[in-house]
């Protein structure tokens, strides 16, 4: 589905450099088409990104719909934009979020 596509192309992007830069693991919980637990590990030696919990504890753990998730990584949906109140939550480290949309 356009969830586990959306992490393919992730894991296409992720380098050593980002994961040198970034120091982060993000964790998405999605809810809908495709949705359940889903990572980011921009901190482990190579990086990573998949479903399921993160190899490692997540610095942030944002909540939102498939939907939006998929509108956030195909430039449809500024990221900050899907953490308006009432549809997602985000919890952890702000400042690697804005790292995670450089990456976008």
């Amino acid at each position: 589905g356009p969830v586990a596509e959306t992490f393919r192309v992730i894991r296409g992007v992720v380098t050593e450099e980002y994961v040198r830069s970034t120091q982060g693991v993000f964790q998405f919980d999605l809810s809908g088409d495709g949705g359940g637990t889903w990572y980011i590990d921009l901190k482990t030696k190579g990086g990573s990104a998949g479903f399921g919990k993160p190899p490692v504890a997540a610095d942030v753990v944002m909540s939102m719909s498939s939907a939006d998730f998929v509108k956030m990584f195909t430039d449809k949906l500024k990221p900050f934009m899907a953490f308006m109140p009432g549809n997602s939550s985000i919890k952890g480290d702000m400042m690697l979020t804005l790292s995670l949309e450089k990456m976008l």
